[in-house]
């Protein structure tokens, strides 16, 4: 059997594929959490934070979404991830994450970090996976039991350094 094409691109949250996306994301998460333990931005947030908002297709068919809101050159946070369940296990989570350290990492920045829920396991496995660290709450997030922290390098500083020179 042939593989799917995959595709990961970069689109604006509003779209169409995009917003459902998200409705789906929220309702997955909606019976999980408490909404103060709910720090997904909306679309009109992610927009109006200018979070580059990227799309994972097979084969055309919308799969999966994530975003990355950058801090200056200091950090990014990744936003959004999420893959719908008939396209879960296949790897897109982890191309998906791979295109957003690269994006990232093409804008100069050498860390990324994230919020999830301790009841996303699946999502929590794959950041350890890939080089995540478990860290303390960050920017304007606070100790919240139902919050997983984390954070990785993704340049080297002497790269960054290099890159901006």
């Amino acid at each position: 059997m042939a593989a799917m094409p995959i595709t990961i691109t970069r689109e604006r949250p509003d779209t169409n594929d995009a917003i459902a996306l998200i409705m789906e994301l929220e309702a997955e998460l909606d019976p999980l959490y408490p909404a103060a333990s709910r720090h997904g931005y909306s679309v009109d947030k992610l927009i109006a934070q200018g979070v580059a908002f990227f799309v994972v297709r097979c084969d055309g068919a919308p799969a999966g979404c994530g975003g990355v809101q950058l801090f200056g050159r200091e950090y990014g946070e990744l936003k959004r991830m999420y893959v719908r369940p008939p396209w879960r296990g296949q790897g897109l989570a982890k191309r998906l994450l791979e295109a957003l350290e690269e994006y990232a990492r093409g804008q100069q920045v050498g860390v990324l970090r994230l919020e999830t829920g301790i009841h996303q396991v699946a999502a929590m496995g794959l950041y350890e996976r890939m080089g995540y660290r478990a860290i303390p709450p960050f920017g304007d997030y606070w100790d919240d039991p139902n919050s997983r922290f984390y954070e990785k390098q993704i340049a080297t500083v002497q790269s960054v350094e290099m890159e901006r020179g």
